[in-house]
């Protein structure tokens, strides 16, 4: 049930066909795992927070350092040296007291993934690396809950949205390829990356719109181009060959 409050806080999204109050309530009842807080976590989890999602999971175990600052805008100068986890939590719930935002400061493993996850309704991938990106991409299959991926490199950017069972998943496409090491980025480029992730989350929670499923979204910002790629299930994938 919405408060007063709550209905006038959202009322221009309510006011969107699609939304309305049973949206609306839908989001207050939503509850979403977030993995990372740094450049793709920051827009994301603002604009669900905003967006009234009741309550969001925020997983990592880094803390802020300076040369996190170009992109990642939960955090600041006064924030250097804590955990991001609790840095993002307090600005989030400045943004909106009324949501739950949990804080989980951990390492994602294979072996805790599942557990982290918890009864979280679907798993948002911030991350900036390959090898825990498959792990969340498998705990969402055998959780079988959506998964939303996304992921920059200077410019670029890419999003998908895994639906278990249905469409192709993170290893279909990249079939465990992995890369390493440090890469560039300007804070812009998760900053489109994450809000589209954010839309795409939205989308899903109030059952509106096309999911940007059996696609991978290409994002070129210096030439400002965006371009679909058509992706399909692989029958022989490790990770969801076996869903029907």
């Amino acid at each position: 049930m919405l408060t007063k409050d709550e209905l006038t806080r959202y009322d221009r999204q309510m006011m969107l066909k699609g939304i309305g109050k049973e949206g609306q309530e839908k989001l207050k009842k939503a509850r979403v795992f977030i993995a990372g807080t740094g450049g793709l976590g920051s827009p994301i989890s603002i604009y669900l927070a905003v967006a009234g999602v009741g309550t969001i999971r925020l997983a990592d175990h880094d803390r802020v350092e300076l040369s996190n600052l170009n992109r990642q805008i939960l955090h600041g100068d006064g924030d250097i040296g804590e955990r991001k986890t609790d840095s993002a939590r307090q600005k989030l719930k400045n943004l909106n007291k009324d949501i739950n935002v949990e804080a989980v400061a951990e390492t994602i493993t294979e072996d805790n993934a599942a557990e982290l996850v918890g009864d979280c309704d679907l798993i948002v991938d911030a991350m900036d690396n390959l090898p825990t990106r498959y792990v969340l991409n498998k705990a969402a299959i055998e959780k079988k809950i959506p998964f939303f991926h996304g992921a920059v490199y200077g410019f670029e950017g890419r999003a998908m949205t895994v639906i278990p069972g249905q469409t192709a998943c993170l290893w279909c496409i990249y079939q465990g390829r992995v890369t390493q090491g440090k890469f560039p980025v300007i804070g812009v480029a998760p900053a489109v990356i994450g809000c589209l992730q954010a839309t795409e989350v939205i989308k899903y929670i109030t059952g509106i719109g096309e999911l940007l499923t059996g696609q991978l979204l290409i994002y070129d910002g210096l030439n400002l181009e965006f371009t679909k790629l058509e992706v399909k299930r692989d029958p022989n994938c490790q990770h969801c060959g076996h869903l029907k």
